[in-house]
């Protein structure tokens, strides 16, 4: 997962709702976390704790490119707000999530590879659980 949008992260009840999805979906399947520096600073301001899971929710700092490429690579799935991360899954052909209502990046959306959901608690517990089910199938 990754987070940096400020309308994900600036504001205390955002983050905290959106920190609770991620627990939520890592009840799921294990989670890593290359936090931000953006995100990284909220938490602490905020006094916000990462929630305890069925399974645990890895943060990992920021991480360089191409060790984000690897770990996108790895991953089942990939849940963010970050329009760059939107294009490189789809280059990966690894399902991405996205955090947001809409996005700059359509034609990620059309060729298939990337479910927007915003924050929406339901919606992104249907893409999640749909990932997953196209996983076992396929």
């Amino acid at each position: 997962m990754t987070l940096h949008r400020p309308s994900n992260v600036d504001d205390p009840d955002r983050l905290k709702h959106v920190v609770g999805l991620l627990g939520e979906v890592s009840d799921r399947l294990p989670a890593i976390w290359p936090i931000h520096p953006r995100t990284a600073a909220n938490p602490g301001r905020f006094a916000l704790d990462v929630p305890v899971c069925r399974h645990p929710i890895n943060v990992i700092p920021a991480q360089g490119y191409l060790s984000m490429v690897a770990l996108m690579r790895a991953a089942r799935m990939v849940l963010t707000d970050s329009g760059g991360v939107q294009e490189e899954t789809t280059a990966l052909s690894v399902p991405c999530i996205t955090l947001r209502a809409n996005t700059e990046r359509p034609i990620t959306v059309e060729q298939g590879t990337n479910t927007l959901v915003g924050t929406d608690r339901r919606r992104l517990l249907d893409a999640v659980e749909g990932q997953m089910r196209r996983a076992v199938v396929g």
